[in-house]
C-alpha cells in the first residue's frame, strides 16, 4: 500500500518522505486505515515491523485535524498524546522517530525516563509539550508532583505491553491509565509481541472495543538473516571470535553475552586486541548509554557488546553481523537478538559460538524457530592468537572483580537477607550443601569417673536420680522404698 492513498496531511507526508518510507509495512497497512477512522487498535507484531511509525502517523494526522484545547483550559503541562513504553531505550527510540516523522508539524515532543538530570527534565516538561513519551516510573513521579496533567489526553499508546507485565510495571501502568479521560473520550493504541490473555484483559478494561490485528511472520527469523553456528571449546572461543571478526569484517557488529561480567571482559579483551569496543549493560548510566548507542548508530563504534537489555526495542539500522558469544537461555531471546540485523530489506549474518555450557540451550532454540541452524567448522587458520593481559592488568582486573563482588554481597543481597529470602543469586552457583561429606567430629574425651560413694549416701545429684527414675531402671541410690 502506498501512503499517497491514505489522504494524509501534507506535513505528515513530508515527514514520511524525510524518513525514506515509500510503501507501508504489513502492520501499517492493517492498522492505519482503522486508526485514521478513529478506531482503537490492539496489534500483535514483532519489533522492527514499523508499528512505531503506524501509531505516530495516525496520531499526527488526528492532532492536525482536531483543534487543540484553549491554552487556558489545558495548561502548560497538559499533553495531547501519551506514549508509555517499558524501557528507556525504547522511549529514546520513539522520541527519535517522532521527531523525524513530526519534523514538519508544530508539535512539541518530550521524553521522560530515568538516568538523566531529574530537575532539568522536570523543568523542560513543565514548559509544556504536545506529545509525551516516557517510562511508567518517571511519568508517575512527575504526575504526583503535578508537573504534567493527564486531563486532556486525546491519544494513548501502550508499546510492548507484554514486557510491561514481564518487568513488573503493570501496577504503575494501571495507576496512570485510571487517571486518563474515559476510554470513550480518547483513542487508544496497544502493541505487543503477543496478545496473551492478560494483555487482552488490559484492552477490555482501558480501551474502547479495540480492533485486533495480528501480523505473524511466515517464519520467526528474518528470511535475509544468514544463520550459522560453530561448536567450539570454551578456551578456544575468543581466538575463534578474533578470526571471525577479521574474516567477516563489517561496519556495525553486535555481540551478545548473557552476563554483565562476561560483557565487560569481552570489551577489555577486544580493545586490547585492536578492536574499538564498548559494553552496553544494565548498570551503565544513561548519559554514557546514549553516547554508546549514538556512536554505534553513526558508525563511529564498530563493535558493541551487549546483554539482552539491548536485544528488544532498539532500532539500529545497518547492523551487518550479530554474534552470540553465549546462546541465550530463552529461545525467544535468540529471535530478538538476530532480529537486530537484516532490517528494512537489508541482509545480515547471525553467528553463534556454542561451547559445552550453552549447547544445552541449542535444542530448544531450534525447536522454537522451526529449523536447524547450519553448522560450520572453522579451519585452524581462522583461530588467531590473543594478546593476553600483562601481570599488572590481571592484578587490576582481579581487584576490580573482588570489589564488585564485595559490593554485591554488601548491598545487593542485604535486602533479600533482611526479608528472609536468602541470597538466591549467590546460592545458584554454589554446590549443594550435601555435595561434600562432612568430616567426622573428633572423639570427645572421656569424662572422669565420679568418686565412689556409700550405698544410700547422697553421692549422686537429685537431678540424676530423677532421670534414672524416668527411664524405669533400677534404683541404685539405696534400698527399694517400702510400700
Amino acid at each position: 500500500m502506498d501512503f499517497m492513498t491514505l489522504d494524509l496531511p501534507e506535513p505528515v507526508m513530508q515527514g514520511i518522505r524525510e524518513a525514506g518510507f515509500v510503501t507501508a509495512t504489513p502492520i501499517q497497512e492493517a492498522a492505519l486505515p482503522l486508526a485514521l477512522r478513529g478506531k482503537d487498535v490492539a496489534g500483535q507484531s514483532q519489533t522492527g515491523t514499523g508499528k512505531t511509525a503506524a501509531f505516530l502517523i495516525a496520531a499526527f494526522t488526528r492532532m492536525l485535524r482536531t483543534p487543540a484545547p484553549p491554552a487556558g483550559s489545558a495548561g502548560t503541562g497538559t499533553p495531547r498524546m501519551l506514549v508509555i513504553a517499558p524501557t528507556r531505550e525504547l522511549v529514546v527510540q520513539i522520541e527519535s522517530d517522532a521527531k523525524l516523522l513530526g519534523r514538519f508539524t508544530p508539535f512539541r515532543i518530550q521524553a521522560v525516563y530515568g538516568g538523566i538530570d531529574y530537575a532539568k527534565q522536570r523543568e523542560t516538561l513543565a514548559a509544556g509539550c504536545d506529545l509525551l513519551v516516557g517510562t511508567p516510573g518517571r511519568l508517575i513521579d512527575y504526575l504526583k508532583q503535578r508537573v504534567w496533567s493527564p486531563r486532556h489526553i486525546e491519544l494513548l499508546v501502550i508499546d510492548e505491553a507484554d514486557r510491561m507485565f514481564d518487568m513488573g510495571f503493570i501496577a504503575d501502568l494501571r495507576f496512570i491509565l485510571r487517571r486518563l479521560p474515559p476510554h470513550d473520550k480518547r483513542q487508544s493504541f496497544l502493541f505487543s509481541a503477543t496478545l496473551s490473555f492478560r494483555v487482552l484483559e488490559l484492552t477490555w478494561e482501558f480501551m474502547n472495543n479495540p480492533s485486533q490485528i495480528t501480523i505473524m511472520p511466515q517464519q520467526k527469523t528474518a528470511e535475509r538473516v544468514e544463520q550459522s553456528l560453530f561448536h567450539v571449546g570454551r578456551e578456544e572461543k575468543f581466538p575463534l571470535l578474533l578470526g571471525l571478526l577479521r574474516r567477516e569484517g563489517g561496519d556495525r557488529i553486535l555481540i551478545f553475552s548473557n552476563t554483565r561480567e562476561e560483557a565487560r571482559r569481552l570489551e577489555d579483551r577486544l580493545t586490547r586486541n585492536g578492536y574499538e569496543t564498548r559494553a552496553l549493560t544494565g548498570d551503565v548510566d544513561q548519559k554514557r548509554r546514549l553516547k554508546i548507542l549514538n556512536d554505534f548508530k553513526e558508525g563511529r563504534l564498530p563493535v558493541l557488546v551487549a546483554t539482552d537489555v539491548a536485544s528488544r526495542g532498539l532500532h539500529i539500522e545497518a547492523v551487518s553481523h550479530v554474534i552470540n558469544w553465549d546462546l541465550p537461555q530463552d529461545a525467544e531471546d535468540y529471535v530478538h537478538r538476530i532480529g537486530r540485523t537484516a532490517r528494512a530489506g537489508a541482509g545480515g549474518k547471525a553467528i553463534s559460538l556454542v561451547d559445552e555450557a550453552s549447547a544445552l540451550n541449542l535444542e530448544a532454540i531450534e525447536k522454537f524457530i522451526g529449523q536447524k541452524i547450519p553448522v560450520e567448522w572453522a579451519d585452524d587458520a581462522v583461530f588467531l592468537q590473543e594478546i593476553r593481559p600483562t601481570a599488572e592488568e590481571r592484578r587490576r582486573y582481579a581487584e576490580e572483580r573482588r570489589a564488585r563482588l564485595a559490593a554485591r554481597d554488601r548491598f545487593g543481597d542485604r535486602g533479600r537477607r533482611e526479608h528472609g529470602r536468602g541470597a538466591p543469586d549467590r546460592r545458584r552457583h554454589e554446590p549443594p550443601r550435601h555435595a561434600e561429606p562432612r568430616a567426622a567430629p573428633p572423639p570427645r574425651p572421656a569424662a572422669p569417673a565420679p568418686p565412689p560413694s556409700a550405698e544410700g549416701a547422697p553421692g549422686a545429684s537429685r537431678r540424676r536420680r530423677r532421670r534414672r527414675r524416668g527411664r524405669g531402671g533400677p534404683r541404685s541410690d539405696g534400698p527399694p522404698r517400702q510400700p
